[in-house]
Order: C-alpha cells, then sequence, then structure tokens
C-alpha cells in the first residue's frame, strides 16, 4: 500500500507534463498544415512508381 503513496504523485506529474507538451505544440500551432493533403492529393508533382 505504500507504492500507491509513490505512484499516483508520479503518474500525476506524467500526465501534467504530457499534457503540458501537448498544451505547447497546439500553441506554436505545429498541427496547422493549410496546405496539407487536401492539396497534395490534387497535385501531380507526385509519381506513383517506386524509383530504380
Amino acid at each position: 500500500m505504500n507504492v500507491l503513496a509513490y505512484l499516483i504523485p508520479i503518474s500525476l506529474i506524467l500526465g501534467g507534463v504530457g499534457l503540458a507538451a501537448f498544451i505547447y505544440s497546439v500553441r506554436t500551432k505545429q498541427y496547422d498544415d493549410p496546405d496539407g493533403n487536401a492539396a497534395r492529393i490534387l497535385s501531380d508533382e507526385w509519381d506513383d512508381s517506386p524509383k530504380p
């Protein structure tokens, strides 16, 4: 039972670090891709055949 006294705070701290990293990545607009797959799928630049 004493192990829970260590594991619960550690898990809360790690969860908080993960949440902070996610919020940081959203605020710095790392997930924004205005010219992403929607425009990329219509482009003829890509060759579907494998390179030799």
